[in-house]
């Protein structure tokens, strides 16, 4: 069963208002459409087929009516405090998403979906695919959710070139190489997901500008990373203020070094 990161969900009250903020830093964004189903709508910032999608709610009536598809549950529950907008859970692509369905039932997660999905963009194409929500009990962090898309990698790549979503940075072609998690156990967040993925956590090691222990998981597209504070920090900060939750985006190959608050979040260019 073949996983890739697909995209970090960035909750926001106004999604476009995070394009001018990204093209002052020298990344593109671009508004990316409405999910009429859902009452949500969109902007979207790529690097490659990784991305940010910075998402809000745009009919609050139908978007309260959802269950099944646990992400709008979760937005509808979490942007009206005061801390709730800011990266909130990501999304990981597979090739099979029935079979997951009955593995992660198996393996004791409960299960929401699959689910159909689809978005309108500017220009009128439909775009579609199914989402899969697994959920554990007593689980504070938001465990991913899966997304299988109707169109190839190969398929979605040439589209989105074309649309000119894809290379447009102007500080260059930077790659989004890291996820960061903010968690209070690091051993039983890395028992949950490894078990959920099949996948092998690496090895311990200590984030000195994190002031914190950390480990990641390695996917195709971006790596996860999950780190614990060990004192004062911005990962400290962070479960203080919002709990456990992504909270960091390490973006590569920007030709500068900086780390810096932005959008309710954190971004680390290297």
């Amino acid at each position: 069963m073949k996983f890739s990161f697909d995209h970090l969900v960035w909750f926001s009250k106004k999604p476009e208002e995070a394009i001018p903020i990204l093209e002052q830093m020298g990344i593109h964004a671009a508004n990316g459409g409405r999910h009429e189903k859902w009452g949500t709508y969109n902007t979207l910032s790529y690097f490659g087929l990784s991305y940010i999608e910075f998402l809000g709610i745009e009919n609050e009536s139908i978007a309260e009516k959802h269950d099944e598809n646990r992400l709008i549950t979760h937005i509808v529950e979490q942007l009206p405090k005061a801390s709730g907008e800011g990266p909130a859970r990501i999304a990981i692509r597979t090739d099979s998403i029935e079979k997951l369905a009955i593995k992660l039932k198996a393996d004791g997660f409960s299960v929401y979906g699959p689910i159909p999905g689809e978005r309108a963009r500017a220009d009128g194409e439909i775009i579609k695919w199914s989402l899969l929500f697994p959920e554990i009990t007593g689980n504070e962090l938001a465990l991913p959710f899966f997304i299988q898309w109707e169109k190839s990698d190969e398929q979605r790549m040439s589209e989105l070139e074309k649309q000119g979503l894809i290379g447009n940075h102007s500080l260059g072609q930077p790659k989004f190489a890291d996820v960061g998690f903010a968690v209070r156990d690091l051993e039983q967040t890395m028992k949950t997901w490894g078990r959920m993925l099949d996948l092998h956590p690496g090895a311990e090691f200590i984030d000195q500008e994190l002031n914190a222990r950390c480990r990641k998981i390695e996917l195709s597209g971006t790596n996860l990373l999950f780190c614990t504070p060990i004192g004062e920090g911005y990962v400290e900060e962070v479960l203080k203020e919002k709990g456990e939750t992504p909270f960091l985006v390490n973006l590569l190959g920007t030709n500068q070094s900086r780390f810096f608050k932005k959008l309710d979040g954190y971004l680390s260019f290297q």
